[in-house]
């Protein structure tokens, strides 16, 4: 039987939107309908806009600033271990724009890809004024509080120490499936690809200072879509004298991409259609986000190493990733080549962290999501 699910994300990166449609797609492939919206689309008019902005130009320029707001109100620990305040004004502004959606498409399930989106239908699940089950699909290696409340039925998460905070804050059912990634990353590097071709073309054409090895491994640095970052040049600069050939991934930002265009040896892209023939041939991704981009890699068999994350969330994500053993944090002296470097190199030590990471991927969400709508009794709990 056909079951209609709503799905909710947030233009806040390109992330939470992939994630979305990822599931729509699996979700239609089983039969079923589906519909995508923006929760941003659904505050009052402008209110989105400038969510977006000011986030962008805060996380670009005022780094800290955003580590700040992340402690103060999001992250969890002793002193704030449960729930953000279900009192949160944007949540409260975006429940009547929601219901009317829900009235209009009457899903089986309301799917919450984004944090903010799991607050509005948790407080609406709380109140009974939402009737249909709410699961919330939560892509964060590390839980913070927006993820979290009582509300909502059910949580899917990328790692069981994710799901096992889920449970403890919220009293709720969590599951371990993974991340969620389209099917082509998983597929093995294509030998005649063009992104092999250009590799081996920029690395002959670019020398390295002082003595290296005849094969300089491929690094992947990741900025988001937005090129975000922390001392990106210095840190293509510093994997170059190490024998590596950066390339770096500069997203939207063409600014970042024409500044590293100067740069000796250092490989600047803009934003890249076919990632996952790019990671396939890659050797190493250096990522400061722990967002899609590096679940991404995981599936594509691409080491990762976390360096230099931004503050916030992100440093919370890198850590718990290698905590989970699916990547290597890199900090300290002679980083991050050392590191890229070990992990670039076939072998055990290679072959184990894309065996680990791989294992990372243990179910289809969107089964999950089919199973709740099915069950007897989810709708007005």
């Amino acid at each position: 039987m056909p079951h209609r699910f709503l799905l909710l994300s947030a233009g806040m990166g390109a992330g939470h939107d992939a994630v979305a449609h990822e599931l729509a797609h699996r979700l239609r492939a089983r039969g079923h309908h589906t519909a995508v919206r923006d929760i941003l689309t659904l505050l009052p008019a402008g209110t989105g806009r400038a969510l977006r902005t000011g986030y962008r130009a805060t996380v670009r320029h005022l780094p800290g600033l955003y580590g700040a707001v992340y402690a103060g109100f999001l992250a969890t620990g002793p002193a704030a271990p449960g729930p953000r305040p279900s009192s949160a004004p944007l949540a409260a502004l975006a429940e009547r724009p929601l219901l009317r959606t829900v009235a209009r498409w009457r899903p089986d399930v309301v799917v919450p890809t984004f944090h903010l989106c799991a607050q509005v239908t948790g407080r609406l699940r709380a109140r009974g004024a939402l009737s249909a089950p709410a699961a919330v699909v939560v892509v964060d290696f590390a839980v913070h509080r927006g993820w979290l409340h009582h509300g909502n039925d059910l949580h899917l998460c990328v790692t069981e120490g994710a799901a096992r905070q889920v449970r403890a804050a919220t009293g709720r059912r969590a599951y371990t499936t993974g991340p969620v990634v389209p099917a082509d990353f998983f597929a093995p590097a294509d030998p005649d690809s063009h992104w092999r071709t250009l590799l081996a073309r920029h690395t002959a054409a670019s020398p390295v200072r002082g003595a290296g090895p005849a094969r300089r491994p491929a690094v992947l640095l990741s900025t988001g879509a937005w090129g975000v970052g922390t001392r990106l040049l210095e840190t293509a600069r510093h994997l170059t004298d190490h024998g590596c050939l950066p390339v770096l991934l500069c997203g939207n930002d063409e600014g970042l991409r024409r500044r590293a265009a100067g740069q000796l040896g250092l490989l600047p892209l803009g934003w890249v259609t076919d990632l996952p023939e790019l990671m396939a041939v890659a050797d190493v991704l250096l990522d400061n986000a722990a967002g899609q981009t590096a679940a991404q890699a995981l599936a594509a068999g691409l080491p990762v190493v976390g360096h230099r994350p931004l503050p916030g969330h992100s440093v919370a994500g890198v850590r718990a990733m290698a905590q989970a053993g699916l990547s290597r944090h890199a900090h300290g002296a002679g980083e991050p080549a050392m590191t890229v470097r070990a992990l670039a190199a076939p072998g055990p030590v290679r072959s184990g962290q894309i065996a680990a990471a791989r294992a990372a991927f243990r179910a289809d969400p969107a089964v999950e999501l089919e199973r709740l709508a099915a069950a007897p009794g989810t709708r007005g709990r």
